[in-house]
């Protein structure tokens, strides 16, 4: 049926309210979990979006820290990876040696997400220890010292 266009109807495209991050479930759930930093709950939620909707991650689910006080998010990249721990935090806020360790301590590979004001994520690996890094991948040739002091010269 169409309506004219003189006619107040509601359109078949509804634009969500604009505060729909409060009425969504999984941020009511992460609010039940730690009510007390909103912060937090909202880096949580963007967090928990990107790897849901963006990311295609699978099994991703809230839990709680109480002794971070934050709300951890746990997750799969794909279906039969082993499941990360992700820690959203505002890109403000400090994170101790303390807090660290007790992330690593719950097993899991653990991802440390920093959340921006413009709602911008950077995403880094955590490891218990220092890892060496991997080679650069390319063409590279080590040139040695003596060579690139003469290469400088014939410039």
């Amino acid at each position: 049926m169409w309506a004219s266009p003189d006619r107040t109807e509601e359109s078949d495209t509804r634009t969500p309210p604009a505060n729909w991050i409060l009425q969504h479930p999984v941020y009511q759930q992460m609010k039940d979990l730690q009510d007390g930093d909103s912060e937090q709950l909202h880096a949580a939620f963007l967090v928990y979006m990107d790897l849901t909707e963006v990311r295609r991650w699978t099994e991703v689910s809230c839990v709680q820290s109480p002794e971070l006080q934050v709300v951890l998010l746990e997750a799969k990249e794909k279906d039969g990876a082993p499941v990360h721990t992700v820690l959203p935090l505002p890109v403000h806020r400090s994170l101790s040696h303390r807090s660290m360790r007790h992330t690593l301590d719950r097993g899991f590979p653990v991802l440390l997400c920093a959340v921006a004001s413009d709602s911008t994520l950077v995403y880094q690996r955590m490891t218990d220890g220092l890892v060496t890094p991997d080679p650069p991948v390319g063409p590279f040739q080590d040139m040695g010292r003596r060579q690139h002091r003469k290469r400088r010269q014939q410039c």
